[in-house]
C-alpha cells in the first residue's frame, strides 16, 4: 500500500462537475492499493498518518498530528501510486489491485483513518475520472509504502 500524503489549507474533489468532498486545513491522502496488502499494512498506515507530526505548533515548528490540530482528511484511491516505470514510457499498472480487491481494502482504511482521528473522512469516488484540487501548504508532502515500513 502506498500513500502520498499531503498537508493542505483546503483540498476537494470534483466528479461530473459536482464537488463530492471538501476539506479545509487537514490531509490529502492519495492512496495505491495492491494483491498483497492486509489488515496489518491498513492499521499501520492509517495510524502512522493521523500521527505524522507535519503540522505547526506554537513555535511555527512541525510538531503536531491531525489529531492534535482536529483536521480534516480526504482519502483518494489512486492505482497510478503502484506503475512500473522501469521498461518503455508506457506505465504498467499491472501490481496494482483489481476492484474487487482493492475496494475493500480501500473502505477499511478509510474507516481506519476515522477510527483514529475520531471523525469522518471524505473521499473520492472510486475508479471515477475526477478532479483533485489542493492547496499544499508547506508545501509538505509525505510519501509512504507500507512494504517499506521496517
Amino acid at each position: 500500500m502506498k500513500a502520498v500524503i499531503q498537508r493542505v489549507s483546503h483540498a476537494s474533489v470534483t466528479i461530473n462537475n459536482k464537488k463530492v468532498a471538501s476539506i479545509k486545513s487537514g490531509l490529502l491522502i492519495l492512496l495505491g492499493i495492491v494483491n498483497e496488502d492486509t489488515q496489518e499494512d491498513i492499521n499501520w498506515l492509517a495510524k502512522k498518518a493521523a500521527n505524522l507530526r507535519i503540522f505547526a505548533d506554537e513555535d511555527e515548528v512541525m510538531n503536531k498530528s491531525l489529531i492534535d490540530i482536529n483536521g480534516e482528511a480526504i482519502v483518494v484511491s489512486q492505482f497510478t501510486l503502484q506503475a512500473n516505470t522501469k521498461k518503455g514510457n508506457r506505465p504498467s499498472y499491472i501490481k496494482a489491485a483489481k476492484p474487487d480487491i482493492a475496494i475493500p481494502l480501500y473502505e477499511t482504511f478509510v474507516k481506519q483513518l476515522e477510527q483514529q482521528i475520531g471523525k469522518t473522512v471524505q473521499t473520492g469516488e472510486f475508479g471515477a475520472d475526477m478532479k483533485v484540487e489542493l492547496l499544499n501548504d508547506g508545501p509538505v508532502t509525505i510519501i509512504m509504502d507500507t512494504k517499506n515500513k521496517g
